[in-house]
């Protein structure tokens, strides 16, 4: 790989006359990351590129990440999240000459992420980490935060989105996708329940994560203990659901969102239990009463989201997620909507959840 990318951020930040081992980090599938590591001294630190076109105020992200670090450092708190580096001048980020912002963080050493979860266990960890992450910051005001992605959990937005989608001109697609957009039409309570949940004070905003993926959390290697969560870039004020259902949309599941095996899509009860257990362990007496008893509805929210921004994409041709063939949006839409109605008859008969 070309040093150019990186190479005027490495030496805005460290010594140029030291010599430094570059390894791109490949596992983040937005910003550009590498580990950098002194071969004199055997340090390293992680150097990482804010992908602009996700991110395109990286002022805001990096700020919303310095206030969260100040305020558990300020408040003693004992939650571990990556220590942010200053480049000389006493900043957090450096625009190079080509216009692309840079940060630095300290490097975890010894620590690994994983993909999927493969037992309950890992899953009700990783609901206990996020749970925690909202917990340690439930003093901090998130008013104080930038919305560095306007709307991202925002149901009535998409379903509005999804309603406009339905006025293309591509009428084959349209014709391939009826009963799929039958059945999530069928479903706009969903979106009504969500404008009446977000203009209720018994739903309040948190400090949320917005992306509670295992993926996102660092284990130790030896132990296979959580260390900490990392990509802090979408922690935006947000309502009770937005890391539990995405906790439940990507780890109850016993396909991934990109399988075509529909007939095997199911919900894994023990999975389930262990995530919504998990999260209930650390934020059960922070939540209002009306939050816990609609906690169910939180992996409701977040997969019938994701089915309309899937579909939503479809019939507007391809113009937002990556597709690796023509029908994928496709696919995946049709992915998520069986998810949701395996959540909905799980929760019916496991729960005597009313929906």
């Amino acid at each position: 790989m070309s040093t150019e990318i990186y190479q005027e951020a490495l030496d805005a930040f460290a010594n140029p006359f030291h010599e430094f081992a570059v390894k791109p980090l490949t596992s983040g599938l937005i910003n550009q990351s590498f580990k950098v590591t002194s071969k004199t001294s055997g340090n390293s630190f992680l150097l990482q590129k804010i992908n602009q076109h996700v991110f395109p105020v990286p002022e805001k992200v990096q700020h919303n990440y310095e206030l969260l670090w100040k305020y558990l450092q300020s408040e003693e708190i004992s939650f571990l999240i990556p220590e942010p580096k200053k480049f000389p001048g006493d900043v957090l980020l450096f625009c190079d000459t080509k216009e692309n912002y840079w940060r630095v963080f300290d490097f975890i050493e010894e620590a690994v992420t994983k993909p999927i979860a493969e037992k309950p266990s890992e899953a009700r960890s990783v609901a206990e980490t996020f749970g925690k992450l909202t917990a340690s910051l439930s003093g901090f005001d998130s008013a104080q935060l930038h919305i560095v992605i306007p709307g991202f959990h925002n149901l009535s937005l998409r379903f509005n989105q999804f309603r406009k989608s339905l006025h293309s001109t591509n009428y084959e697609r349209l014709q391939k996708a009826a009963s799929l957009i039958i059945e999530l039409k069928e479903r706009e309570r969903y979106a009504s329940f969500f404008d009446v949940m977000t203009e209720s004070a018994e739903f309040p905003k948190r400090v949320m994560h917005h992306d509670a993926k295992i993926a996102n959390i660092l284990f130790d290697e030896d132990s296979g203990k959580v260390i900490c969560p990392v990509d802090f870039d979408t922690v935006m004020p947000g309502y009770f659901f937005s890391d539990l259902g995405d906790m439940i949309r990507s780890m109850a599941s016993s396909e991934s969102e990109t399988s075509v095996n529909f007939s095997d899509i199911n919900i894994r009860k023990e999975f389930y239990e262990a995530m919504v257990d998990g999260y209930l362990s650390v934020m059960n007496e922070l939540l209002t009463d009306s939050e816990k008893k609609y906690i169910h509805f939180s992996g409701i929210i977040m997969i019938y989201m994701q089915a309309l921004r899937f579909l939503t994409d479809y019939l507007n041709g391809d113009i937002y997620y990556h597709i690796g063939y023509s029908e994928q949006n496709f696919d995946r839409a049709k992915n998520q909507l069986v998810l949701l109605q395996k959540l909905e008859k799980f929760l019916i008969y496991d729960y005597q959840f009313k929906i």
